[in-house]
């Protein structure tokens, strides 16, 4: 135990804090922190003697458990790299992502069995396993585990080996794998332990997949490193999370607006006891202040943050003193991280004025696997992440987002940032999801489309959403029509895939 590796925090988690526990999972199954170390010793062995080295890459296609922490605490202890696979993912952008990133081994639930077939004949994966106990012919790996004499096969990592690739979320073109280092995983662990006040008897629910950066990075790994206790769900229902606050007494809780908005629409809201809750952070967009009402009302703030895939994710976090007071901002950059606005020129610009967002810190990736010109394209010319988001800093460095340089429309001769757009579309009464688009227009180039999900029972239409914001927006960001859908596109961290409603609406 040399370096401060991922391949280092279960033995040195097994002899702080043996008896905590790590993990609540299931019907209220519990994992200690020296069963969960046990269950990484033997996953090591058991990729060892398949013949996984140092640098191999090993996949895992799987829900929220403690097998998806088994295998990568395991695959790093052998400096073998970790690749998380989206659940959500079709065949053909499964098959990508296994043969994009090399992986010789697959460990994957039962539930995708049938859709792999095809898909891991087009690739060069050597090994397969299923989670579970599986049966007599075919064991399961937690069978295996179970079953396994561990070898000492661990080796030291030096804290810039890749640790983990993970695949951004191809809102256009392909997905890109984002190498991340021991180093990124940590430093992202120790800003959220800075700036979240993680402590060891925090208790956390994860209802987010932890194949998505933002649940690793700084839902699970933050809490495994103070050695916290992390409570893993399947997946997200908002009755069932309330449920767990109340049973496990959830002190943390991370998600989305959408994830908290369903939270406080559901019947069980104002009577399940929340009152250990205490540290509530969202990412994906702003929080609506709908939202911030209904949880304000239980007396909780949120901390809110910005970051993506090659920042391991977080680069700012907002504090929820400052909720209030910096409403629309994303916050101050984390700890040890850094945040700068350049011009189309790079050259860095002051206070107030809109450019590109640049980051830099222990946490920013090392670059794109297996593509030079991309990760060399990714940085400026003295180090800098270039995040491809704009976004200006105010008078106290506090971090405000305009929007995606590929989603700016230019309208005439201006420019039009649909984020902004977006926010005042989520304080209508009803709404419920808001995207806008520039389609294309004869007379100006482009225009803004706005496309909305709604309540039921809410009574919008083009006409008073234009209302609405004719009073708070220019005229020419007003949307020149709405669209209503029931269900937005989202990629699995809850964003908006934009790509597919412009492929939709703007051709």
């Amino acid at each position: 135990m040399h370096h401060h590796g991922l391949g280092t925090w279960m033995a040195k988690r097994r002899l702080k804090s043996p008896e905590k526990t790590a993990l609540i999972y299931g019907d209220g199954e519990r994992l200690t922190y020296r069963e969960l170390a046990d269950l990484a010793d033997a996953a090591s062995t058991m990729l060892s003697r398949r013949g996984i080295r140092k640098g191999d890459p090993v996949a895992y296609l799987g829900e929220n458990s403690p097998e998806f922490l088994t295998v990568l605490f395991g695959a790093a202890q052998i400096g073998a790299v970790f690749v998380p696979v989206n659940t959500r993912l079709a065949p053909p952008e499964v098959a990508h992502v296994l043969s994009d990133s090399g992986a010789r081994m697959l460990i994957h639930d039962a539930d995708f069995a049938e859709r792999l077939v095809p898909v891991i004949a087009e690739t060069q994966i050597d090994h397969v396993i299923q989670t579970g106990a599986g049966d007599h012919s075919h064991p399961g790996l937690a069978a295996v585990l179970a079953q396994i004499q561990v070898d000492d096969v661990r080796i030291v990592n030096d804290v810039d080996d890749p640790a983990a690739i993970i695949y951004t979320s191809g809102t256009t073109g392909k997905p890109k794998g984002a190498v991340l280092t021991h180093d990124n995983l940590t430093w992202v662990s120790m800003n959220c332990i800075v700036d979240y006040d993680v402590v060891s008897s925090d208790v956390a629910l994860m209802i987010s997949p932890l194949f998505h950066v933002a649940s690793l990075g700084m839902g699970a790994l933050p809490v495994i490193l103070k050695g916290a206790t992390l409570v893993l769900e399947k997946g997200f229902d908002p009755g069932r999370a309330l449920a767990q606050i109340e049973r496990n007494g959830i002190t943390m809780l991370s998600g989305v607006p959408t994830t908290y908005q369903l939270m406080a629409d559901h019947p069980n809201w104002a009577s399940t006891d929340i009152s250990t809750l205490a540290k509530l952070t969202c990412g994906g967009s702003a929080v609506p202040t709908r939202i911030l009402d209904a949880f304000e009302q239980r007396g909780l703030s949120f901390s809110q943050g910005y970051g993506m895939t090659e920042t391991s994710p977080g680069a700012t976090s907002l504090s929820p003193a400052k909720t209030r007071e910096k409403q629309g901002s994303v916050g101050l950059p984390h700890f040890f991280t850094e945040v700068r606005i350049a011009d189309a020129s790079g050259a860095i610009v002051g206070q107030g004025t809109v450019g590109e967002i640049e980051i830099a810190g222990p946490n920013v990736f090392s670059g794109y696997h297996g593509l030079p010109e991309a990760t060399a394209a990714a940085f400026s010319t003295d180090g800098w992440f270039r995040s491809g988001d704009l976004g200006y800093l105010d008078d106290e460095g506090y971090l405000y987002i305009a929007d995606r340089l590929k989603d700016m429309i230019i309208s005439g001769s201006e420019n039009i940032y649909p984020a902004e757009i977006e926010n005042h579309l989520y304080s209508i009464d009803g709404v419920t999801g808001a995207a806008v688009i520039g389609v294309p227009d004869d007379k100006w180039g482009e225009v803004p489309l706005a496309i909305l999900t709604v309540r039921k029972d809410a009574s919008i239409d083009t006409a008073s959403v234009r209302r609405h914001l004719e009073s708070k927006l220019a005229r020419y960001k007003l949307p020149k029509n709405v669209v209503f859908v029931t269900e937005l596109p989202r990629t699995a961290s809850g964003k908006v895939r934009k790509a597919d409603l412009r492929a939709q609406y703007a051709t």
